[in-house]
């Protein structure tokens, strides 16, 4: 860009400055800004687009428009040039726009005597605020340094925008974070909380996106960048000796932070009139821009890298988020793009719900938020952008919805919401001691699923009669590096001590599909839930899965001891899993360790074949648990991560209570004790159909065992069971209409 370009930029940089110092309304200073860069870049037209919704763009201000279609035309993402920018986030130029491709004719505007037409998305950080143009009547292509110069005039007015410059008329220049706003998300742990916003990283707010003196701002700029270099370096000097992927990733950092491509193209944006801040959020919203259009997971992780660079150089820049120090407010609600288990393990049970922009039902965060029975939702999109810090928020994990600085209609039927649930607890409290005994005699065990130390005081407080399932992987999950025999017999140890001679039945290590460790290198599968998981992970690194048994044989310390295998889809998987535990006992013998006094060698039944296996399978295992999660979305062919299908399929249809009932009759035949364990084992209605089934044994989160105990208490499970059979011999899809009328009744 020549200079003359730069100093023009500059000036007009400067005017905007003015512009946004003014204490005109939000509607004039937008009016004045779009007459300043239609006079600087020498065109009749400047016009603002701004989201009214998702969906929806409208013409906020315009310099050459007609004015009175100023609020009133609107434009579908896609529609049109203005849509098409702002649908795929790149510059539309033409110097013949009526015939240009995607080009929609607006009467109201009048803009049909315009030939050329520019336009560039106003994004910060990926997020699409709007579209900016400026049209003129000579047919020409606006130049690299014009289009360049508008893309900076873009991302002042994003910066603006996000300070709340714009409130006036329209939808869409409604003030940013002040009114209330409902997000929907993906329920992946259920419960309700109110309290205040936390977030995990705190948003940089960019005060100051125009600068006075370009050379004081380079040296701002290369101060910071060298004190992140100096971190980087330091970083890397304390992991030389640790985690070889974690090394590889530090110096891939070091790469970033020593780019001189990366630093010129900041110290470009500068020259033409940006703050050192503005200049590195422009790199790092065209970063996030190509992030999402790069499928190669590789080039992803690069350019996420660089996003967290940008992230650590702006807050050095700012001092903003520097303040580790930081108290959480009262009753918080955690608020995160995503996060690690190691990182939402550090919060703890101080937090009363967490919020996720991404994440997923089964990621590591939603085992720890579930072990931890802290409402989760999920893939909860642009709640980092709604939401500030202290924010007044409600989180409705059952729903899967988020109602953030919600006004008073909403914030009563909340707490009427959490104010019933508080009464059912209390109810729930005076059966906690009281065995699951239904109507007709039916004796139900109810038991806890678990994962941490921190569950086991719900053993009691929850009236579980034992621990159905505890997941062993989450000591591994939240390590850098494998866990040591010497800790894991330790920890479980303590279970054994905690539970006071209630049984627990440990599952061994079940990672694989969405369960990664950090310190393992990622296998590429093309469908993980159905590849390299679990008891064939186990079988194939057969040491791991000693160490975890001779582990789990030294914490027993002579009590009895239960173990089952998870993802088990035939009888040899199970004989060769329990081949290693008998070698395991006898080389434990031999060193002269104290045996348990009883030991039971279980499996998970979690795929439809393992139902099929020959009766000499059931014969010798000593007893099996349903894994209801995974075996429905097989049972199905529905991916439980899958929004669009994992909800299509009723447990209570006819077919998979039919399978689950010739389970229940296999185990019959050679008396092997059976139980259910999943999300299903813990809803009341679903409960009692599984019993009605057969099933003696569900296994539960903690928080579950009351409701489910409570609908127990009332029903005749043989009335139950007749109801499913009238209903399948109908024909019906799934009995539960006609469940739900009989659980009215009672």
């Amino acid at each position: 860009m020549a200079d003359s370009t730069e100093s023009e930029s500059r000036k007009l940089l400067g005017r905007l400055r003015e512009a946004m110092a003014s204490d005109d309304a939000g509607q004039a200073r937008l009016d004045k800004i779009t007459h300043l860069i239609a006079d600087s870049m020498g065109t009749e037209v400047c016009s603002v687009y701004l989201f009214r919704d998702d969906e929806t763009l409208e013409l906020c201000a315009t310099q050459g428009l007609n004015i009175e279609s100023v609020h009133q035309t609107r434009m579908r993402i896609g529609e049109g040039l203005v849509g098409r920018v702002a649908r795929f986030g790149k510059v539309v130029n033409t110097p013949d726009a009526p015939n240009a491709k995607g080009f929609r004719y607006m009467p109201e505007t009048g803009e049909e005597r315009y030939s050329s037409f520019l336009g560039v998305p106003v994004q910060r950080l990926g997020e699409m605020l709007g579209v900016l143009v400026v049209q003129s009547k000579e047919a020409r292509e606006f130049s690299s340094d014009a289009v360049y110069a508008l893309e900076v005039v873009a991302m002042v007015i994003a910066e603006m925008t996000e300070l709340g410059a714009f409130v006036g008329e329209g939808a869409a220049l409604s003030p940013l974070h002040q009114q209330a706003v409902l997000i929907h998300g993906t329920s992946a742990q259920e419960g309700a909380a109110e309290g205040n916003v936390w977030l995990h990283e705190p948003r940089v707010i960019v005060t100051n996106p125009i600068a006075d003196d370009p050379q004081r701002e380079l040296e701002r700029l290369h101060d910071a960048v060298e004190e992140l270099r100096v971190g980087v370096d330091k970083m890397l000097e304390v992991s030389r000796n640790g985690d070889k992927e974690q090394l590889q990733v530090l110096e891939a950092y070091r790469m970033f932070a020593n780019s001189k491509g990366w630093m010129r193209r900041m110290e470009e944006d500068i020259a033409r009139g940006l703050s050192a801040e503005a200049a590195v959020e422009k790199e790092q919203s065209q970063a996030r821009a190509r992030m999402s259009q790069v499928q190669d997971a590789y080039l992803r992780e690069r350019l996420s890298d660089l996003d967290d660079l940008s992230n650590r150089l702006l807050r050095i820049l700012t001092g903003q988020g520097a303040d580790t120090g930081a108290e959480l407010p009262e009753n918080p609600i955690l608020i995160a793009r995503n996060i690690g288990p190691g990182d939402l393990l550090e919060y703890g049970r101080g937090l009363r719900g967490i919020v996720l922009e991404e994440g997923s039902v089964g990621s590591h965060a939603a085992i720890v938020a579930r072990a931890l029975a802290i409402p989760l939702v999920v893939n909860a999109k642009r709640i980092t952008t709604e939401a500030l810090n202290g924010d007044h928020i409600m989180v409705d994990g059952d729903q899967g919805v988020v109602h953030l600085r919600p006004d008073e209609t909403v914030v009563g039927a909340f707490r009427d919401k959490i104010a019933m649930h508080t009464q059912a607890q209390e109810r729930y409290a005076s059966i906690r001691n009281k065995p699951a005994v239904t109507t007709d005699g039916q004796r139900i065990n109810m038991m806890m699923n678990a994962g941490l130390m921190a569950d086991l005081p719900s053993l009691d407080g929850s009236g579980a009669e034992g621990v159905g399932l505890f997941r062993t992987e989450l000591q591994f999950l939240v390590r850098n590096q494998m866990p040591k025999r010497s800790e894991l017999k330790a920890l479980y140890k303590r279970v054994l001590d905690a539970a006071h001679g209630k049984p627990v039945v440990f599952r061994t290590l079940d990672i694989g599909s969405d369960k990664v460790l950090p310190y393992m290198k990622p296998t590429d599968e093309p469908n993980p839930a159905l590849g390299w998981r679990a008891i064939r992970v186990g079988l194939d690194k057969p040491g791991v899965m000693r160490m975890q048994l001779q582990a789990l044989l030294r914490a027993a310390e002579g009590r009895p001891l239960s173990v089952m295998f998870p993802f088990v889809a035939q009888f040899e998987e199970y004989r060769a899993a329990k081949a290693e535990v008998e070698k395991t006992i006898e080389r434990e013998r031999i060193l002269g360790h104290v045996l348990p006094s009883d030991l039971e060698v279980g499996a998970m039944l979690e795929t439809p074949s393992l139902a099929y296996a020959p009766q000499k399978f059931f014969d010798e295992v000593a007893f099996i648990s349903i894994g209801g999660n995974d075996l429905k979305q097989f049972f199905f062919a529905a991916d439980r991560e899958n929004e669009r299908v994992r909800r299509r399929y009723d447990t209570l249809n006819v077919s998979f209570l039919s399978f689950i009932e010739r389970i229940v009759e296999r185990c019959a035949i050679s008396g092997t004790p059976l139980s259910f364990c999943g999300e299903d084992a813990g809803r009341p209605v679903e409960a009692v159909c599984l019993a009605a089934m057969g099933i003696r044994t569900l296994s539960m989160r903690p928080a579950s065992i009351g409701p489910v105990k409570s609908l127990l208490l009332r029903v005749d499970l043989g009335e139950l069971r007749k109801i499913i059979a009238d209903a399948r011999h109908r024909g019906d899809q799934a009995v539960r209409p006609a469940v739900m009328e009989y659980l009215r009744g009672l």
